[in-house]
């Protein structure tokens, strides 16, 4: 895949970020989110690919747009403007148009547009269903499991980076689920960082040095999953992940995408497996390693962070957007 396809998917998720920021705080999650889809897909349509969305709205929604299975790229474009590039190349995407859809109708911190991308077959096409997760940053890695107890992974997490299990922060999403994780994190002394929304965003944060953040812990959404472990492929962290899988139909749902392992643990390699993966994110709001979007009378500034596996590279990107206009200025 064309490393260079990065810096168009940066203009997608810089366009879907732009897009839903207009309604922060607006308490509207529909509508935020609608707005996110409906820029994403616009812009992926002036992207020079074959894509087939594997990661979407939903495996279950009947969503007008970005539904797993949709065809996207120029080469399905109904309405491009100039010629068509005679080259595709065929890739498979991921996206979360507005991961935090509460924090970006609250206003609240790390709301950010999300996609991954791959060559076709490159990223595990997930069931919608939740799935335990460990998510950790590259010296840690190869110390912890899903299979341990709580105060054992903490421990060894600890002993990987130097320094007492009291100094660790360990990020969880607040749900009642969670009452029992919580407990066991707090008795082993090490703090705690609970959010409403926005694992995906936290697990990144979890990868890299100097965030603050040294690791996540607990059930979150599979599909969010797949796109942190695309996350993971480049920054050499890990994600350790297990679906949970406890009715006849989450069985039969994981059986119709080829899943009959229900107890596997996935690694970063099992759900984003391409030799190529590409991870785009704009922030919508401030949040821990980029800023959110923002306005001002001559532009919009957007932060984003761009990251691929092959040559393993990731650039923080400012942009600005500039206003149309003769006497526009830049603003630093």
């Amino acid at each position: 895949m064309d490393a260079e396809l990065s810096l168009d998917f940066l203009r997608v998720v810089e366009q879907a970020a732009i897009a839903c920021a207009h309604t922060m705080g607006h308490n509207d999650r529909h509508k935020s989110d609608l707005v996110a889809v409906e820029a994403m897909r616009r812009v992926l349509d002036t992207v020079p690919i074959d894509g087939v969305i594997v990661i979407g709205e939903g495996e279950r929604d009947e969503a007008p747009m970005l539904y797993i299975g949709e065809k996207v790229g120029t080469v399905h474009a109904k309405n491009l403007d100039g010629p068509r590039p005679t080259r595709f190349q065929e890739i498979d995407i991921a996206v979360d148009p507005l991961e935090g859809t509460n924090l970006c109708a609250t206003g609240a911190p790390n709301a950010i547009a999300v996609l991954a991308a791959s060559e076709r077959g490159g990223l595990l096409h997930a069931p919608d269903l939740y799935m335990e997760k460990l998510v950790v940053g590259p010296s840690s890695k190869h110390a912890v499991s899903l299979d341990v107890p709580v105060h054992e992974n903490l421990r060894a997490i600890a002993s990987c980076l130097g320094r007492a299990v009291e100094d660790l922060v360990i990020i969880v999403l607040d749900r009642p689920r969670h009452e029992k994780l919580i407990a066991d994190i707090r008795a082993t002394g090490a703090r705690i960082r609970l959010i409403g929304d926005g694992d995906l965003s936290a697990g990144i944060a979890a990868a890299v040095v100097g965030s603050g953040v040294h690791a996540v812990m607990g059930t979150g959404g599979a599909p969010e999953g797949v796109l942190t472990a695309a996350a993971m492929r480049c920054l050499n962290g890990e994600i350790f992940a297990r679906l949970v899988v406890d009715t006849p139909e989450h069985e039969a749902r994981c059986r119709l995408m080829g899943i009959t392992d229900f107890r596997k643990v996935y690694r970063s390699e099992d759900l984003a497996p391409g030799k190529n993966v590409i991870f785009a994110a704009t922030g919508v709001t401030d949040g821990t390693l980029m800023k959110g979007v923002r306005f001002f009378g001559d532009g919009i500034r957007t932060s984003s962070v761009i990251m691929q596996n092959n040559p393993r590279r990731v650039r923080f990107i400012d942009s600005i957007n500039v206003a149309p206009h003769k006497d526009v200025r830049i603003h630093f």
